[in-house]
Formats: structure tokens, C-alpha cells, sequence
């Protein structure tokens, strides 16, 4: 489905969703209500809406949980208005209590071909000015670099599948490293570290990990990956 076929109201709703469960956690009709300003008979209206609509699944009393389509709709929504948060306070310098009412404002008109060129403009961006991070894209790159040397975006196709990031998966999961994000640098330091697309990935919260790094296996091998890294190498779950 396209993006302009789904309205605002949805995108504010998936957006929501993603933002209190963007590992598959049920996300409750009592916050939604309280996040989206919302009294609960209404919430309670759109999310049978937005089963029936194949976004999410929805158990009543309980809650809802993003489907693979809401999912991959909320995180584009989510990209543009945290790439936009970071375009507004660091570029054009916009006061911070200001941005967030202004990227919600401009996330639902931002075009792909403007969201990519944002992107580059700041240099691949991890997190947005709350520090929270800014999904990757659904184009089909491995990374950076492949994005960077498409000219042509017309030519650019979507990638299929969801992704999340090392530093926002759940305790006991596993995948396939599937893109890494970043400028050559970063990109170069991840590839010295050994990790490359195409790898299998196991993550396990573990008591003896130190600060904000993350102990991953990957093919059979243990990585001690930092926070800066974490953030930028994303899974297909």
C-alpha cells in the first residue's frame, strides 16, 4: 500500500504503536489513549479499524501489536519525523521545545526522494535529538554507500522486509545482518570489526555486559559491539 493512501490519523496511530513497541511488545489501549490525547472508546474504535486493515493485531483489554505491514508504515513515519527533528534543531536551528510539534507537522508531506536527501545532507543520521533511533530506511542498499552512489532514484526499489537495529532488539533474538548504516568511516570500522551482511546474529542480555555495548554472537562468534555501532547495524528478524 502506498504511502498516500493512508491517512494522517492512521500514520499518528502505527507512529504511536512503534514508538511503545517496536520489538512486537503489545502496546495498551490505556496508552495510546494517554499518548495520542484520546479518550478510550475512541482508541478503542480505531484500532478494531486498523485490524480489519491488516496493521495490527489487536486483542481487546489487552492491546495491540504491529503487524510486519503497520510495522514497516510506522517506521517510515517515524524515520521522516526523527530525521526532521534532527534537520530542524541542527540545521535550521529551530528551538528544541519547537520541533517535535513542527516534524509532526511536515512528516506526513516529506517525500521519499526528500527524506533520502535529508539523509545524506546530515551524514546517515542514528539518532534523533531525544536519542532515540532513526529507523533505517526501506531502501533495498546494504548500506550507506550503495545509497550514496545511486544517482538515479527513480531506479531505487524497496526493500521488503522490517529491520531493527542491534540496540533495539529484545533479550534472545536472532536474525540476519541485513544493513549497516553510517559514512565510510563508521562503515570501515565495522568491517575491520568483521561483521558483514549476510551474517547470522544471536542476541542474549547478558549481567556481564559493560555501559552501553552490546554482547552479540555472530556466526559462532562473540562481539562486544559499542552503543555507536549497535545503532547502526540493523536485523532482519
Amino acid at each position: 500500500m502506498t504511502e498516500s493512501k493512508i491517512s494522517e490519523n492512521i500514520e499518528e496511530y502505527l507512529e504511536v504503536l512503534y514508538r511503545n513497541g517496536s520489538n512486537g511488545e503489545q502496546v495498551s489501549t490505556t496508552q495510546l489513549s494517554k499518548d495520542l490525547g484520546i479518550a478510550p472508546g475512541s482508541v478503542t474504535q480505531m484500532l478494531k479499524k486498523l485490524e480489519d486493515l491488516g496493521y495490527i493485531t489487536y486483542t481487546p483489554y489487552k492491546g495491540a501489536i504491529l503487524t510486519d505491514e503497520g510495522m514497516k508504515i510506522a517506521q517510515k513515519i517515524t524515520r521522516k519525523h526523527r530525521i526532521l527533528e534532527k534537520f530542524l534543531l541542527d540545521i535550521l536551528k529551530v528551538k528544541e521545545e519547537n520541533i517535535h510539534d513542527q516534524a509532526c507537522e511536515m512528516e506526513h508531506t516529506l517525500s521519499d526522494e526528500a527524506e533520502r536527501a535529508l539523509c545524506t545532507m546530515m551524514h546517515h543520521p542514528d539518532l534523533c535529538p531525544d536519542d532515540n533511533i532513526i529507523p533505517a530506511c526501506d531502501f533495498d542498499f546494504e548500506s550507506c554507500q550503495q545509497c550514496y552512489s545511486q544517482k538515479d532514484f527513480d531506479q531505487v526499489i524497496n526493500r521488503k522486509f522490517n529491520l531493527l537495529s542491534i540496540s533495539e532488539l529484545n533479550s534472545n533474538t536472532e536474525g540476519t545482518i541485513s544493513f549497516v548504516r553510517g559514512n565510510d568511516e563508521l562503515l570501515e570500522e565495522i568491517n575491520d570489526a568483521g561483521i558483514k551482511v549476510g551474517q547470522h546474529i544471536k542476541y542474549e542480555y547478558n549481567d556481564n555486559q559493560v555501559g552501553n555495548h552490546y554482547l552479540v554472537t555472530i556466526d559462532d562468534e562473540e562481539f562486544n559491539i559499542p552503543s555507536e555501532m549497535a545503532h547502526n547495524i540493523f536485523i532482519k528478524v
